[in-house]
């Protein structure tokens, strides 16, 4: 037990102490157990049950109405890879927490079951037209596109995009991510290159986005323009990664593909 925080440590803790946790009176136990779970990949059938069971938990809710413990289930059951949870995931879409359907979002990415394509579709349908750059979005619409994206829903294609043009910065690149991933070599180098252009934005959160948006889609025309950003080098590698994994994928071993060779040097450089 840490003496500061009253939380165990993480190499104290054991996979029978954190289930025994999730189902702990003690909220906050329940919601470290949550993270431990899925930071420490434990992908045991009862801990998968517990986490999802926890998807529809009512008791863990702060006063501005999150669900923390909800929250911590979803990012979790993404990283555990059983697709046993994506009925309760899908259904968590729902939940009046923004911050617990951008996590369901990116599980179900991670996840990679097709079956939620439907039901990220309906919620980009019809965004409020009222939102401005300075507003709060309605919902994570970057986590819903990303999603569709790397599913390769091609049927969302006509909804996805409007969001090229929406006056959210980080709402547009998830939007060109998904349809570089989701358009036609012909066209899709198109939407690579605004990524691109982004990374001279002033702002350097956005340009941490783009960076990993780039690394994501794996745009090798970005090698150089990521290699340059005004961001850190440590960011600036895991893009270059992202680019990296995608060109030894196209390579015959043991041969490495010229894009390959070329981001490795540029990695050297960074390090």
């Amino acid at each position: 037990m840490n003496e500061e925080t009253g939380i165990p440590d993480d190499n104290l803790l054991t996979i029978e102490q954190a289930i025994a946790n999730l189902q702990s009176e003690d909220l906050g136990l329940r919601v470290y157990a949550a993270w431990w779970l899925g930071r420490f990949r434990v992908n045991v059938p009862e801990a998968i049950d517990l986490l999802i069971a926890a998807l529809a938990d009512e008791a863990d809710r702060t006063e501005a109405g999150g669900y923390p413990l909800r929250r911590n289930a979803a990012r979790a059951l993404g990283k555990l890879g059983d697709r046993r949870a994506v009925p309760a995931l899908i259904k968590s879409l729902e939940c009046e927490d923004f911050y617990v359907r951008e996590a369901v979002a990116q599980s179900l990415e991670m996840l990679g079951d097709d079956s939620c394509i439907p039901y990220l579709i309906e919620l980009i349908k019809n965004p409020n037209s009222e939102a401005s750059a300075d507003s709060e979005p309605e919902h994570p619409y970057d986590a819903f596109l990303e999603a569709l994206g790397t599913l390769r829903a091609v049927k969302a294609i006509p909804h996805i995009l409007p969001f090229l043009d929406h006056p959210i910065p980080k709402v547009q690149y998830a939007a060109a991510r998904a349809m570089y991933q989701l358009s036609e070599p012909a066209v899709a180098d198109q939407y690579g290159d605004r990524l691109v252009a982004a990374l001279a934005n002033d702002d350097l959160q956005l340009r941490r986005t783009v960076l990993s948006d780039l690394g994501a889609i794996g745009y090798l025309s970005a090698a150089e323009a990521i290699g340059n950003t005004m961001a850190e080098n440590s960011l600036k590698l895991i893009s270059l990664k992202g680019l990296l994994e995608k060109q030894i994928v196209l390579a015959t071993p043991p041969d490495l593909t010229d894009g390959a060779i070329r981001v490795m040097a540029l990695m050297d450089e960074l390090l």
